[in-house]
């Protein structure tokens, strides 16, 4: 199989899962009395997804599964212009996936959707967000929190990361960000997990708020990838696939990519 076809499918899986993982937590367990997880919940839900998935997909595609992250390994050097289609289009489309099989789940049956609500895990500001903030603030938010994320994933591929820990690093950053952040906008700082539950949710408001959710999480990327590189004055090219260290998996190592030099 093609390799930039291995590496789309990759991110369909992890994206997918990423979005069953936490929107489904959000959508199912969070306000159930039976469970009451909370939002606390969510932010670990989103936070194990990601490094469930660093350590299994990571060898294939380093496992970006986050249209921001892959932006900000392009502008960072790791990962070739030529190959973040592959990588953008598996991640869309695995996202969408996720949220289609979470609204099959509630037409399947009547459970649940008494708390489900109809903004469906939704992004939002104004009246959306959970506790009212504005639109500026929800642009700050995304911006800086989504080049905290590009920053600690770039992080794991230098040449001094501690082997091993990259999946644990960005699992647990995710996680973070998801704590700070849900009260605000139910926190993107993700294009395709935003786009992958919007257009089911039975509100309309969530695809006219749309846009902010696409586009600022990805300036925030291109800013985390910029700053990563001049305080780690790195300007090298993507990082080789570590061979030498056969029992750990490339992204446990320093979260790196597949090498696309023969393209």
């Amino acid at each position: 199989m093609n390799e930039n076809v291995r590496i789309a499918a990759a991110e369909a899986v992890g994206t997918a899962v990423l979005v069953i993982g936490g929107c489904g937590t959000a959508l199912y367990a969070a306000h159930n009395p039976l469970t009451t997880v909370g939002f606390a919940g969510v932010a670990t839900a989103f936070g194990l997804s990601l490094l469930i998935m660093a350590y299994t997909i990571g060898p294939i595609s380093g496992c970006h599964i986050n249209p921001a992250v892959t932006l900000g390994m392009v502008v960072a050097g790791k990962t070739k212009p030529a190959a973040a289609p592959y990588y953008v289009a598996g991640q869309l489309v695995g996202g969408l996936a996720g949220g289609f099989f979470l609204r099959i789940v509630f037409r399947l049956s009547d459970a649940g959707l008494s708390i489900m609500g109809n903004s469906f895990a939704s992004n939002g500001y104004g009246a959306h967000s959970p506790a009212g903030y504005k639109l500026p603030s929800v642009i700050a938010v995304e911006i800086v929190l989504t080049a905290l994320l590009v920053m600690v994933v770039l992080g794991t591929t230098h040449p001094k990361f501690v082997g091993g820990f990259g999946g644990l690093a960005v699992g647990a950053t995710l996680w973070l960000i998801h704590l700070i952040s849900i009260p605000v906008d139910n926190t993107s700082v993700n294009p395709a997990r935003s786009l992958a539950v919007a257009p089911f949710a039975y509100d309309s408001w969530p695809m006219k708020q749309l846009w902010v959710f696409l586009l600022f999480p990805l300036v925030g990327g291109a800013i985390g990838a910029l700053v990563w590189k001049f305080i780690s004055g790195s300007d090298a090219g993507p990082e080789p696939t570590v061979e030498t260290e056969p029992t750990l998996p490339t992204v446990a190592t320093k979260m790196t990519l597949p090498d696309h030099s023969h393209e």
